[in-house]
């Protein structure tokens, strides 16, 4: 009861701060109230979520929610015996080394992956979120679950405002694709990683945004760098899917000449040489070798799990182009496998309802689309651009469809963004003009 009230307590604390923050206070098209509503709505989901998880885990270490939160408690406890351990472990300063693995991270299930590899260990971020959080959580997990259902609408609210002034007249269809997706309002609410890559993407993206207009001042460009690096070390392969779509975007919208499809020839064809050869430059890094070696991994502990929407796919190797015969399977896995490959239980046929709609939608943009010559096309190309490369990274490596909802849920947003962009709702509402009380601001 002391942890629940304490949430409760935090809730209208945060309430009553982003009444008075313009950010979330004026926002275009989305009034106070709705942001107010949508913030309950995430932490009752992140509520929901870590119901569901006691349910699925009985056993506590395997639950994403809790086993992260559980072993932050041996990070913070550094503070009041060894508060430099506590900062040096909270910020990965010099804490690398036999005394801290001895006296903190032995006791975790989770700091130490049980397989090598060279890549970062994201498990660091969320453990290191929660031992933050303890700060003034008191240990009470519904005050993480608030934390993190605040940050992720945050990041929202900031997609929200970078695209809303590209939308005129479709301000509440924006609001459904970016805030009411059932599985990013489900997965991107709770006291696991989703939760702070949704700050992340939608912050970087809303500093994007403003730098476009010259806003960005020395605050603004910190903190563009400071959530690049948290993706970095929280989700690398999502950063590595956004990059080269910025970077296509603002060429795009610097320069006239080459055309549109060879600059995005120049940069992806560039990002793809670069990715091949990386490990000549770092030892180790062979990006093909990496991913092949998660799905084998996801593949290995989806069969010890018994997992109920597993899909045994066709295992890489790490050759070209092996990976290019399996990209058509990749994107229709992560693009349409929750539907297809139907899991057990309710959450499985959610997701396929929801797989079912994100598709009849994105077909009602296509037949209702605008004049071609109206859409912005160098927007359109790198948001399709940004969601199939993360649908294939996601489609090579993970066979569980339970795991790809989850996953897929940072370019949902964008995919239904995407359709948007091309839709003409004026055309939608004059065939049913009933949707006009639903469009229609």
């Amino acid at each position: 009861m002391t942890g629940v009230l304490l949430a409760i307590a935090y809730s209208a604390l945060l309430l009553y701060a982003m009444r008075r923050i313009p950010f979330f206070a004026q926002v275009p098209g989305l009034p106070y109230g709705w942001v107010a509503g949508l913030f309950v709505l995430r932490i009752g989901a992140g509520t929901l979520l870590a119901v569901v998880y006691t349910h699925i885990y009985p056993e506590r270490a395997m639950a994403d929610v809790f086993k992260y939160f559980d072993d932050s408690a041996h990070m913070f406890k550094a503070l009041p015996e060894a508060p430099m351990d506590y900062l040096r472990m909270l910020f990965g300063i010099g804490n690398d080394t036999p005394y801290f693995h001895e006296r903190y991270y032995d006791a975790m299930n989770n700091w130490v992956r049980h397989y090598e590899s060279n890549l970062y260990n994201d498990a660091h971020t969320i453990i290191r979120f929660n031992a933050f959080v303890r700060l003034f959580s008191f240990g009470e997990f519904h005050v993480h679950t608030v934390a993190s259902a605040f940050l992720s609408l945050t990041g929202s609210v900031g997609i929200h405002r970078a695209f809303v002034r590209a939308l005129p007249g479709m301000e509440r269809l924006l609001v459904a694709a970016v805030f009411l997706v059932p599985s990013v309002v489900f997965w991107a609410s709770g006291v696991i990683k989703e939760s702070l890559l949704f700050f992340g993407i939608g912050m970087l993206v809303y500093q994007l945004h403003r730098g476009s207009s010259g806003r960005v001042g020395p605050w603004g460009v910190a903190l563009l760098l400071f959530n690049m690096v948290m993706l970095f070390f929280l989700k690398f392969y999502v950063l590595m899917s956004l990059l080269p779509a910025i970077v296509l975007l603002v060429w795009a919208r610097g320069a006239e000449r080459p055309a549109l499809w060879a600059k995005a020839l120049i940069v992806y064809g560039s990002m793809v040489v670069a990715g091949l050869n990386l490990h000549h430059i770092l030892p180790g890094w062979d990006v093909l070798g990496i991913l092949t070696m998660k799905q084998r991994d996801f593949v290995g502990l989806a069969l010890k799990m018994d997992s109920g929407s597993f899909v045994m796919p066709e295992l890489l190797l790490p050759e070209v182009w092996l990976f290019a015969k399996q990209a058509p399977y990749a994107l229709f896995s992560t693009l349409a496998g929750p539907l297809v490959h139907v899991g057990g239980g309710g959450l499985g046929l959610i997701s396929a309802v929801e797989n079912a709609a994100i598709l009849f939608f994105l077909g009602l943009c296509v037949v209702h689309h605008r004049p071609w010559r109206t859409v912005d096309p160098a927007l359109l190309l790198s948001l399709l651009l940004y969601v199939a490369l993360l649908a294939l990274v996601i489609g090579w490596t993970t066979p569980v469809m339970g795991a790809v909802v989850r996953y897929r849920t940072p370019l949902l947003p964008f995919l239904l963004i995407a359709g948007l962009l091309i839709l003409d709702h004026t055309r939608l509402m004059a065939r049913w003009p009933w949707l006009r009380r639903i469009i229609a601001p």
